[in-house]
């Protein structure tokens, strides 16, 4: 694949998702944990979401267990917890493994030139073109003001 917006993968309902539709848009893609550390990101993921989303960004989420098996939930139960606990309006994709050797396809290609990630939230900024801008440790804030100058480059390219 050249492109991110080439590849289609699954909403976390199980729906066929075309990721074509964010096409001309400045993702994050994110591996998201509702029983994590730092899962408190969720909060800044869905401020900057309603914030820039006007501008032509979006968070894309995917949720993962690899790591210390802190996303052990079924679908609704990820769902429900986004919802409820944090009013996630970002599109959530199906659970996935983003490294090892049922590596889903999204990840193989973000992590083609960039480091797999290592733990739970760990960003991939990827541009209009669906091409890979930038990776940042899970520990980056969304509010991280490198982060934010970045996306905010990123929207005027």
């Amino acid at each position: 694949m050249a492109s991110l917006y080439e590849m289609k993968t699954n909403t976390l309902e199980g729906q066929e998702a075309d990721l074509s539709a964010y096409e001309g848009k400045v993702s994050l893609v994110v591996n998201v944990a509702s029983a994590c550390g730092l899962t408190p990101q969720y909060s800044g993921l869905e401020s900057m979401q309603r914030e820039l989303s006007p501008r032509g960004f979006t968070v894309l989420g995917f949720p993962c267990n690899q790591f210390g098996a802190q996303e052990p939930g079924a679908p609704a139960e990820i769902r429900e917890f986004c919802t409820s606990k944090f009013s996630v309006s970002f599109p959530l994709f199906e659970k996935v493994d983003v490294k090892g050797d049922n590596q889903h396809p999204v990840y193989q290609f973000l992590t083609a030139d960039s480091d797999v990630p290592d733990w739970n939230f760990t960003k991939y900024l990827v541009g209009k073109n669906g091409q890979l801008i930038k990776r940042y440790a899970p520990t980056t804030a969304p509010d991280d003001a490198t982060l934010l100058a970045d996306i905010d480059e990123a929207l005027k390219a």
